[in-house]
């Protein structure tokens, strides 16, 4: 099995110059996890799962790993994104609420 895009939902801050930080995640099962620190910010690729946008290297529970905003360009030209994190494993079904 291989890594797979797990789509989270993320509660976000902007500072005055528009700079945007993460500052909890909730998991596909609901539980919630404050983002300790933002340690690093750059456009990057997932090379486990895809997917291509701005990578965060966040500390939560005391552990480092990524978070990734993967930007989404529709034909309506609206910039949108979404949060996604790498784990290994099946992928699951995204379903809308």
């Amino acid at each position: 099995m291989g890594n797979v895009k797990v789509y989270v939902g993320v509660d976000v801050g902007f500072d005055e110059c528009g700079r945007m930080t993460p500052r909890r995640l909730t998991w596909e099962d609901g539980r919630r996890f404050a983002i300790d620190r933002v340690l690093e910010v750059r456009p990057a690729a997932s090379l486990k799962a895809g997917g291509l946008g701005d990578r965060y290297t966040v500390r939560v529970q005391g552990r480092e790993t990524y978070l990734f905003f993967e930007h989404v360009y529709p034909d309506d030209g609206v910039i949108l994104g979404r949060w996604f994190v790498e784990r290994r494993g099946q992928e699951r079904a995204v379903t809308a609420d």
